[in-house]
């Protein structure tokens, strides 16, 4: 009996600096970049697979940005594997990453950065100053040296995704910005890799996230008073649980602007939401349509 076919994974080719990275990009034809902070996970295999749709060749560039991370954040304990990175990016048919050191995207003190205006100063902005800033430098670095045709975000980062696309639009980058809607893990929350830091009590009280979510967009016939009433009742509970859930914010915002939408409001909107269980920060959101 004959032995079944095995078709061989593509195995990306990987580039630590843009010397080595640029001689790859004349090769690559149109291009998909999807920029990652690494710790890989079914979320980022799903841009990956939108990414592939999108152009001929996909890029996955793997960097723990430290100018995003603010004093006390979680940067230093941030999960990094590469290997198990790549092996994903072999999986899924990358065909390059893009790896580079702090060294090599900082080479010396970053005095010139990106601002993102006032949409970048509310909600994440708020309780992480500085982050959209380390964000959107980053991300205008990696359009320039890799030169996407495409870059595929996940809608889950939502404030950055309109940051980015306003970025793109405002400085005039030739780039086409993909959302992605958010992958969600088999109990609701949104897959992140920072799920990994949650111990099954502290998972289960951080559900409510979602489980608002869910709520205020079952109640989107009521406008943004009833969805945000229905939906704050569920952080309530969860705020007496042990251990507690500690919400930053909850805000129903404009998409293009993410200020905070008038109560007699029609039209669409995100319910976004950001909360804290043990040491763990994490974010969640809903689009809407009022």
């Amino acid at each position: 009996m004959d032995e079944p076919t095995v078709t061989p994974r593509t195995v990306p080719q990987v580039a630590r600096t843009t010397e080595e990275f640029g001689p790859l990009r004349e090769k690559l034809g149109r291009l998909a970049l999807v920029p990652t902070m690494g710790a890989l996970h079914r979320g980022h295999r799903r841009l990956i697979t939108e990414a592939r749709e999108q152009a001929d060749s996909v890029v996955v560039s793997i960097f723990v940005n430290p100018l995003q991370f603010g004093p006390g954040e979680d940067y230093d304990r941030y999960p990094r594997d590469l290997d198990a990175d790549l092996e994903s990016c072999a999986d899924e048919g990358v065909d390059a990453v893009f790896a580079p050191s702090a060294e090599v995207m900082y080479p010396g003190e970053q005095i010139v950065t990106v601002n993102p205006g006032p949409m970048g100063r509310v909600l994440e902005g708020e309780f992480r100053p500085g982050f959209f800033d380390g964000v959107l430098t980053v991300v205008a670095k990696l359009f320039h040296l890799v030169r996407p045709d495409i870059a595929v975000f996940g809608q889950k980062d939502a404030q950055q995704l309109a940051l980015v696309r306003r970025m793109v639009r405002d400085l005039c980058m030739p780039v086409s910005v993909v959302a992605v809607p958010t992958e969600r893990d088999a109990d609701g929350l949104a897959t992140s890799s920072r799920n990994a830091y949650l111990d099954p009590r502290e998972r289960q009280s951080a559900l409510a996230l979602s489980q608002a979510l869910l709520a205020g967009a079952d109640a989107s016939v009521t406008g943004p008073v009833g969805i945000l009433s229905a939906a704050r009742s569920v952080l309530d509970r969860a705020a007496v649980a042990d251990p507690p859930l500690v919400v930053d914010y909850l805000a129903l915002v404009d998409p293009q602007t993410f200020t905070e939408v008038p109560g007699d409001y029609r039209g669409e909107a995100v319910l976004a939401v950001a909360a804290r269980v043990g040491g763990t920060r994490l974010i969640d959101n809903v689009p809407l349509t009022l």
